[in-house]
């Protein structure tokens, strides 16, 4: 496993809520369910919250498909997390980089871009995984902290490593973003994340039509309620955990191994005629395209 040094920048900001699955009792279920097929065979991905949840899940997905894999975790309290999703990268045998840092600065983003092409030789897949969600009852209660911060982590995070990854995107190339069934339900108590993640959706239908002549796609996944690490560490109301997911019709949360095969499929040449496209894995909740 490579580490890399940590780049976390002073921000004021509230306090942040880090997801650590290894102390999670019911962990999410990350395996990836069938044997890999030679899809990414030669590539290499960046998988940005690719320490834990769905983010971990893509990376073991993609390492299991052949590609060499780096992915961005944020805070200390992830890095056991994140050395268990490089052990898991190289069991598959593949190389692994490990970096630590904050996607929403842009002199992070671009050392990221570098480091990963430096080290691994390459870049063809980037996938915006990583996010946070702060709930509030009231749109009063939403600080000018809390805002900043959702939009710097879930979108800017995402305008910094696709300017940084450009210059080394060629045809063929992949970048899979992570959109929200929030973008197309809406959410009472998560109104700044929702908007993040509309911006997010406008974002990779523009940027498709930008880079499609150069053989570039851009596509996205739309999750439903999955069980992370980002719900139980205060991206939901404790009152509301009992109940999570049972509102879909599927009458449950899905697990990220559920979620990681559209990036798969997105990533790989199986998508060759798919671009500004959205995915929707959220348990049966039938929502506009």
């Amino acid at each position: 496993m490579r580490q890399s040094q940590s780049f976390q920048p002073a921000i004021h900001e509230e306090p942040r809520m880090p997801g650590t699955e290894d102390k999670m009792a019911d962990k999410p279920d990350w395996r990836p369910r069938y044997p890999g097929s030679g899809r990414l065979v030669g590539k290499v991905a960046l998988v940005t919250g690719g320490d834990s949840g769905i983010g971990r899940a893509v990376a073991a997905l993609f390492a299991r498909e052949g590609a060499d894999v780096a992915i961005i975790y944020m805070a200390n309290e992830e890095r056991k997390d994140a050395e268990h999703t490089m052990a898991i990268i190289e069991s598959e045998g593949r190389e692994g980089l490990c970096l630590q840092g904050d996607v929403g600065c842009r002199q992070f983003a671009e050392e990221a871009v570098t480091e990963t092409v430096e080290t691994l030789g390459r870049l063809d897949i980037l996938a915006n995984i990583a996010g946070e969600q702060h709930p509030d009852d009231e749109v009063t209660d939403i600080t000018e902290a809390q805002l900043r911060r959702t939009f710097q982590t879930n979108i800017y995070s995402m305008f910094f490593l696709v300017q940084a990854a450009r210059p080394h995107l060629r045809k063929g190339s992949a970048i899979i973003n992570c959109t929200s069934v929030t973008m197309y339900e809406g959410s009472r108590n998560l109104l700044d994340y929702s908007s993040t993640k509309g911006a997010i959706t406008a974002f990779t239908r523009s940027l498709s039509k930008s880079l499609a002549e150069d053989g570039i796609r851009v596509n996205a996944v739309a999750p439903g309620p999955i069980w992370t690490p980002l719900n139980p560490y205060g991206g939901q109301p404790p009152e509301e955990m009992e109940d999570f997911g049972k509102n879909t019709p599927m009458g449950r949360p899905g697990q990220p191994n559920e979620v990681a095969p559209a990036f798969l499929f997105l990533a790989c040449e199986d998508a060759s005629y798919m671009s500004g496209q959205v995915l929707h894995p959220n348990g049966g909740s039938i929502v506009g395209s």
